[in-house]
């Protein structure tokens, strides 16, 4: 019957992260395929992960995280390069990472290449720890993907989704598969709220200062 192994896609607007993170996990449905010529329920499921757009990357540079060193070029480059201390070794010291140039005529040039350089690579380092946490995040939410780690139910026959962390039934499965989440999204984070005040509470020191 075809159909679809994953989807990604992005969803934009004010407040879009906090009102959509709470459909991460595991969604079971239960309905009658076209294809059941006896008029059984079969049971399905699709996992869900929910995470903010990184933010665009801005690689801050310091210096005096940088042990810079000069030595003499190398190789052909005329006897002004090679008398001279123009080539120019960086290394980012919280990363260990080494950068050397002695491609230009002066230290000074070298010394910018070395740092570009080097901002590329810590650029790079980032990109990649970000993509790693957001797998790691993914994996997390979605977990085993088995039925038994759920936290919705769509049945289908009985007009019937179930939200089983807070115990919430709705009746109107057309309407909410066209995108009415409003009165499940709101209850939701009603039952944070709730849950984050009683921990709070439960972390209040009494009158006796215990």
């Amino acid at each position: 019957m075809g159909g679809w192994k994953e989807i990604v896609f992005a969803v934009n607007g004010r407040g879009a992260y906090g009102r959509l993170r709470h459909e991460r996990g595991v969604h079971r449905v239960q309905r009658v395929p076209v294809t059941e010529s006896q008029g059984r329920i079969h049971t399905s499921a699709a996992t869900i992960a929910v995470l903010p757009e990184a933010e665009g990357i801005d690689v801050q540079l310091d210096l005096g995280d940088c042990e810079i060193q000069t030595f003499k070029s190398s190789g052909a480059g005329g006897q002004h390069v090679q008398k001279n201390d123009t080539a120019v070794r960086v290394r980012h010291v919280p990363t260990g990472i080494v950068v050397a140039c002695q491609n230009e005529r002066s230290q000074h040039q070298n010394k910018e290449q070395a740092l570009r350089i080097l901002r590329s690579r810590l650029l790079d380092l980032e990109i990649t720890r970000r993509h790693q946490e957001e797998a790691a995040a993914r994996r997390e939410q979605v977990k085993s993907g088995d039925r038994s780690d759920k936290i919705r139910t769509f049945n289908f026959p009985q007009d019937r989704l179930t939200d089983h962390r807070i115990g919430l039934t709705l009746h109107h499965l057309p309407a909410i598969l066209q995108g009415n989440l409003d009165e499940l999204l709101e209850a939701l984070a009603r039952a944070e709220h709730q849950q984050k005040l009683a921990e709070v509470a439960a972390g209040r020191p009494n009158a006796t200062g215990n």
